[in-house]
């Protein structure tokens, strides 16, 4: 009896609760290099479509996935030494999908609630863009970036964020989220021969979403 009643103490309350809508955001852009190559700040848009599925409720926390298709703006912007006029950033235009477990504490049906994203991540290059200030002459010594075409446009790696959802009956869920984004893959092909021994995105970003219950 004992036993019996630990098992049903860990089965969570279920939950079936479908959800839809749309995301909008930015990106603070940087990329990770190996050799070094400075950085300042790139600022880029990233928006799509957002679907989360809530499934169960474990004591106080709030349990489901959700799922993203954005497109995304990553790259870099490159930093110079003080007097060099040079500028040079590099625009990479991405459709990403975020598969993330989406964990929540607070009320359910109306009022806050804060929550915790975590999953992996997939994304794919579609374009990207260099750009230049006229008469181009950087002072420092890494230079193989420049012109350089990208060996790989798949993309994967591992990101999270914390966030606070405001729940309405009739007006639907707006949440507010902060989220970092570690790239596992390079960019740019890492083999003994290359130059770069490490190319990959690390993004921040803040993100805006409205998300209406479709089945409850």
């Amino acid at each position: 009896m004992l036993g019996s009643n630990l098992v049903k103490a860990q089965i969570g309350e279920p939950r079936n609760i479908f959800s839809v809508g749309g995301n909008l955001g930015i990106n603070i852009n940087s990329a990770t290099f190996t050799p070094t190559i400075k950085q300042g700040t790139l600022i880029g848009p990233n928006l799509g479509l957002s679907a989360r599925y809530i499934t169960e409720k474990y004591f106080a926390m709030i349990c489901g996935a959700q799922i993203e298709l954005n497109f995304a703006q990553r790259g870099w912007k490159e930093a110079f030494e003080e007097g060099d006029m040079s500028s040079y950033s590099r625009t990479m235009n991405y459709v990403e999908i975020p598969f993330l477990a989406h964990l929540a504490f607070g009320k359910e049906d109306k009022g806050m609630q804060f929550f915790i994203h975590l999953g992996p991540q997939f994304a794919f290059l579609i374009s990207d863009k260099e750009k230049f200030s006229k008469d181009f002459e950087p002072q420092h010594q890494v230079t193989e970036q420049y012109g350089k075409k990208f060996d790989n446009k798949f993309d994967y790696g591992i990101t999270g964020g914390l966030g606070v959802e405001l729940k309405t009956k009739k007006a639907g869920n707006f949440l507010i989220e902060g989220r970092y984004y570690f790239g596992l893959a390079d960019f740019y092909n890492n083999s003994k021969k290359d130059y770069f021994d490490r190319s990959a995105h690390s993004i921040i970003s803040v993100k805006l979403s409205y998300l209406i219950d479709i089945i409850k």
